[in-house]
């Protein structure tokens, strides 16, 4: 039984371009192809849409255009915060800087991060979370110390979906800064799997730095936005002819900008209509596929994002699984894309007290605009076959018990 359609349910991964962002980068790729440094008329067109494309980014965000960087993607976005601002504060200040962050963020936070931490540039603090992935505010709170400049924590997971208590930590990282009398510790979060779903005002959230990427939102692949409240200060990772405030040097990919600009526009206009969409089969597939037997739940039940389902099968390997349903022209995942070449369990879902063996068996399911009732059915008549030819293969026969 295989569907005659792809079924992408993998859309944490990348989103597909939407023909309408298509139609909006056509004409700077070879029609306004100018370099927006250059200073002619067609150079000037490139700069007048880049300049646009920034200003409906600022505006969707609720910041200024001085604010808004473009990068090449959520990755460098990330890095440049969390290296950026730490190490702007050293070489000003001359002291060890200290950084906050979770065990559930994203390897383009966590693994500079750690780096740093190995290199003695920075003193590292990594908080757990919660069976459900949430962070305590509370502990981060009491993490903080004199010299503690950033804190980094995403707004919403890419593996499992669990959203972050953001607005809530923002407001108690304000109060900290008034009753200390002090600018620090400035707030990072990685926003790039929450575009389509959720509010994101920066003044609403009190976010000092906010990471997106065009790839997920169904905007181009290659481009992404670092927001930079103004007064903080990042060091640069790019040195050259001054682009972005002196702070990504290089000549700006004129169509991605404005493609990422038109798809953000887009998904904030439509969020609340399709999360109440997908969040009606997001919850139809989760009760289906959790009525197979020995199967968990991962991420938070009720504070997630709208389209996001990762489930541990006991006693299979998510890998095989993954290969079992690409036969039958499903298209999903195990843990994070962007660590497909390792065979590691997910960090995630380790960080959420589960073991080797329940992170070994875990699939995320992400859907998209794409989406249909018919193919969340398709799939909940495929999964427990291929589950139970898998578990008649491995070797394992875990108790339940063990996973309580």
């Amino acid at each position: 039984m295989k569907t005659n359609k792809i079924i992408y349910l993998d859309h944490a991964a990348t989103t597909p371009l939407d023909p309408r962002v298509l139609e909006a980068m056509q004409p700077y790729f070879t029609e306004d192809f100018g370099n927006p440094s250059s200073f002619h008329s067609v150079g000037m067109r490139a700069k007048d849409a880049v300049a646009e494309a920034r200003g409906t980014v600022a505006r969707l965000l609720g910041g200024h255009e001085d604010e808004i960087l473009f990068t090449s993607g959520g990755t460098e976005s990330d890095n440049l915060a969390v290296m950026g601002v730490p190490r702007y504060w050293h070489e000003k200040n001359g002291v060890l800087p200290h950084v906050i962050t979770s065990a559930v963020e994203h390897y383009a936070v966590l693994e500079p991060l750690i780096a740093m931490d190995r290199k003695k540039e920075i003193e590292l603090t990594i908080v757990g979370v919660s069976r459900e992935g949430q962070i305590s505010v509370e502990e981060v709170m009491s993490a903080i110390k004199s010299n503690t400049v950033l804190i980094s924590i995403m707004t919403a997971n890419n593996e499992i979906g669990t959203i972050q208590p953001i607005a809530e930590l923002g407001r108690e990282i304000l109060k900290y800064r008034k009753l200390h009398a002090t600018t620090f510790p400035y707030l990072h979060t990685d926003a790039c799997q929450a575009t389509g779903f959720l509010d994101l005002n920066v003044e609403k959230t009190h976010v000092d730095l906010l990471t997106l990427n065009g790839s997920k939102m169904y905007g181009p692949k290659g481009v992404g936005v670092l927001y930079v409240r103004r007064g903080v200060k990042v060091q640069p990772m790019f040195i050259g002819g001054g682009q972005e405030k002196n702070l990504r040097s290089g000549t700006e990919n004129v169509p991605g900008i404005i493609g990422l600009a038109k798809a953000f526009e887009l998904v904030q206009a439509e969020r609340e209509v399709e999360s109440a969409r997908l969040s009606t089969l997001r919850d139809r597939l989760a009760q289906g596929l959790l009525s197979i037997p020995k199967t968990i739940l991962n991420g938070h039940p009720k504070e997630r994002l709208p389209n996001s389902v990762n489930i541990s099968f006991i006693d299979i390997e998510g890998e095989a699984a993954v290969l079992y349903l690409d036969a039958q022209g499903i298209m999903v995942s195990t843990g994070s894309a962007c660590a497909s070449t390792s065979l590691d369990p997910s960090h995630v879902i380790l960080a959420t007290g589960l073991s080797y063996e329940a992170a070994h068996g875990s699939i995320r399911f992400t859907l998209g605009h794409s989406t249909t009732e018919e193919d969340v059915d398709f799939v909940l008549r495929v999964m427990p076959a291929i589950v139970e030819r898998l578990r008649l293969m491995s070797p394992a026969n875990l108790d339940m018990k063990y996973f309580a």
